[in-house]
């Protein structure tokens, strides 16, 4: 997506370059608060331009806000992802390998999708990460039951993939702030991160529940006091908030992977038996609430900038007018 920095410049007509307000003047905007930090490491240095400088930028305005209500979408939609890969595989019995190539590609498609598109679009969004999430959990079972890996070499493999896209992502030089733009190469590593730790969070979480015997609800309960740690800590110290974001964002699925299980698992196990259908639709409820909550939100701003909107056209004819009646009121 081209975008612009907001900027008003006028067309200069005399050699020393001064500028004739009579002249056409362009007011280029940007609806995005945080696109000075996002354009940090892109093609303008510090997110700063000169005035005059008509400068055009790639830059891409397509993740959501990080507001309370995200949390409650990631969260959400990420243990539906556990309950509902089960669901295919444990409970209807198909299997791991059909159910991961099924879903890996209905990712594939959704993350083309979110690829093409120009501007953050909710639903698609939403969509691509609660399929990484089913896809993930899927393909994590696949090495760990069917390849029989195990656990803990599993979750060692995968782990080592993460921190590998995380420093290679790191040594590029492009920033790894999610709450401001991101350029096409960003949202690559964004998104690969998210796939690698969505299949590791269910790797994760049956290591700790089953391996380490902690259990589904100390385990769930453990990263959850971390995931509030965290929390704390971005609003009350200056302890650096991409990296408490990428640390509270790999564990969220985790914690939605054992709390998934927490809830379907028979009880001689340590679940609670609701079941894998069950506990689906009603994560899924909780996650259409948030949602819904987020698209009253938006629909609200957008219906504030369409009140506020004034085309570029009718500001150069109120400047003109200013311009004329100036010119007037000294003759």
């Amino acid at each position: 997506m081209k975008i612009n920095i907001t900027r008003i410049f006028y067309a200069t007509d005399a050699e020393d370059g001064s500028t004739n307000p009579r002249d056409k003047m362009t007011e280029e905007k940007t609806s995005h608060s945080t696109l000075e930090e996002g354009i940090e490491g892109s093609d303008i240095e510090g997110g700063e331009t000169k005035i005059g400088q008509d400068v055009s930028v790639d830059i891409i305005l397509k993740i959501p806000a990080l507001t309370w209500y995200y949390w409650c979408e990631k969260m959400t939609a990420t243990t539906f992802g556990e309950t509902f890969a089960d669901f295919w595989s444990q409970t209807l019995n198909l299997g791991y390998s059909a159910t991961s190539a099924t879903m890996f590609s209905v990712f594939a498609l959704c993350l083309a999708g979110q690829l093409y598109v120009k501007n953050y679009v909710p639903i698609l969004f939403w969509a691509v990460m609660a399929t990484s999430s089913i896809a993930g959990t899927l393909f994590s079972d696949f090495i760990d039951r069917t390849l029989e890996w195990g656990y803990p070499v599993g979750m060692s493999v995968l782990l080592s993939i993460l921190v590998a896209i995380l420093i290679v992502w790191k040594l590029t030089g492009l920033h790894m702030n999610v709450a401001g733009a991101m350029n096409r190469k960003q949202e690559c590593f964004y998104w690969a991160t998210i796939l690698i730790s969505n299949t590791l969070g269910t790797a994760l979480g049956d290591f700790l529940a089953d391996s380490l015997e902690w259990g589904f609800g100390i385990t769930a309960g453990t990263i959850g006091a971390i995931l509030v740690v965290c929390a704390i800590l971005a609003v009350f110290t200056k302890v650096n908030k991409v990296l408490l974001f990428w640390i509270a964002f790999i564990l969220t699925r985790p914690f939605g992977a054992t709390f998934g299980d927490l809830l379907t698992k028979p009880q001689a196990k340590g679940g609670l038996d609701l079941g894998t259908g069950k506990a689906s639709l009603v994560i899924f409820a909780f996650f259409l609430l948030a949602f819904g909550f987020e698209l009253y939100l938006l629909r609200k701003v957008q219906k504030v900038k369409e009140a506020t909107n004034v085309t570029t056209e009718e500001a150069n004819e109120k400047i003109s007018d200013v311009v004329s009646n100036e010119e007037e009121s000294r003759d």
